[in-house]
């Protein structure tokens, strides 16, 4: 009986070394440009899978980035938190958050460049179905996957977390491709109640597939829990919002299922 529990123990060991989320640091090349991104999967699940590609806040390509990566391939995906700014560059203060968020969002060429070069790293990695793509984003990463979206990118979906909902290039008419969620907070000054109309009249006339959230008392950055402490210590309107977070994954994980088709 011992024996037996032993050799149990060790086949148990070693079926769960074997099915684990392998994460790998990616380069990959835009305008020539060198990014440097974040790829991972659950090797427990075999075939060829949707994919996922994660745009990071104005901070940069971080944890954060990965950690939602790693969230969705336990569900099953393939994801990839890109790099938008190049060489895996981060910002430490709101000054330089905004200047290499804002050099990237004004050149739609070069976002565009850089988005396209992720899709296409996922859409030719051995575990994706290069059919199946969708988009998430925070903050400036929400903004990312909206314009993306509005410019007819060929995804399924798109989820924006905190994301600004203006543009000055508004959706044409049958343009977008991808469903579309937002998520935003009610007591968001940078996303107001004006932004969240605009976007809606925006894609009626686009005649998007579209779903707006917003969260009664949640402030900008609510996904994030270092929001409070950066809120604080940069004197910003961030917060942390556990109900408005927890919330706003659900919904996103059945609207992944819906737009891949997934039971």
């Amino acid at each position: 009986m011992r024996k037996f529990l032993m050799v149990l123990a060790i086949c148990l060991s070693s079926a769960t070394a074997q099915a684990a989320l392998q994460g790998n640091e990616v380069d990959y090349k835009a305008g020539g440009v060198t990014l440097k991104g974040y790829i991972v999967y659950d090797d427990a699940f075999k075939g060829k899978r949707p994919a996922v590609l994660v745009v990071h806040e104005w901070w940069g390509h971080n944890e954060y980035a990965r950690k939602r990566a790693r969230m969705l391939a336990e569900q099953g995906y393939t994801a990839l938190a890109v790099d938008m700014y190049g060489d895996g560059k981060q910002a430490h203060h709101p000054d330089d958050a905004g200047k290499f968020a804002t050099e990237v969002s004004k050149n739609m060429d070069m976002t565009k460049g850089r988005f396209e070069a992720g899709m296409k790293l996922l859409r030719e990695h051995k575990t994706v179905d290069g059919n199946q793509l969708a988009a998430i984003g925070y903050c400036f990463g929400g903004s990312i996957v909206l314009n993306m979206a509005r410019i007819g990118q060929d995804l399924k979906g798109v989820a924006s977390f905190h994301g600004s909902l203006g543009t000055s290039n508004p959706a044409e008419p049958g343009k977008i491709k991808a469903r579309i969620i937002s998520f935003s907070g009610e007591a968001d000054p940078m996303i107001g109640a004006d932004s969240v109309a605009a976007f809606k009249k925006e894609m009626d006339h686009a005649k998007a597939n579209y779903r707006v959230v917003v969260y009664p008392g949640a402030q900008h950055a609510f996904t994030n829990v270092e929001a409070d402490e950066l809120g604080k210590k940069f004197k910003l309107p961030l917060a942390y919002n556990a109900e408005a977070d927890k919330d706003s994954w659900q919904q996103a994980t059945v609207f992944l299922k819906e737009v891949f088709g997934k039971k």
